[in-house]
């Protein structure tokens, strides 16, 4: 009998739990998107996507095949910039939260 549980199963009942959490997530990902680390960020929309809608539902809301979005998830996956745009709006309503951003000033 195992003592601890899968990582990714923390993540998603952590997500599921903690709207601070789920919101933190999904902003480093956008983080790590500007800042030139796509594959990283690809890899915590995955998890967001399998902690809260799923790969059948998020195929369902923006009309992409799952497997297709299994790929485009993985680490060596190649989304287009649309492809990743409507991934986070759907993990966004999913969440029922907001896309934080700010703007740097130079």
């Amino acid at each position: 009998m195992a003592l601890t549980r899968d990582f990714k199963e923390t993540v998603a009942a952590r997500v599921q739990t903690d709207p601070a959490f789920a919101q933190a997530l999904l902003d480093e990902a956008i983080a790590l998107f500007f800042n030139g680390e796509p594959d990283t960020a690809k890899l915590i929309q995955r998890d967001l996507v399998n902690a809260t809608m799923g790969f059948e539902s998020l195929a369902k809301d923006i009309h992409k095949p799952a497997k297709s979005l299994h790929r485009m998830l993985s680490k060596s996956g190649n989304p287009t910039m649309s492809n990743i745009s409507a991934i986070f709006v759907a993990i966004k309503h999913a969440l029922k939260v907001g896309i934080r951003t700010s703007v740097a000033t130079v």
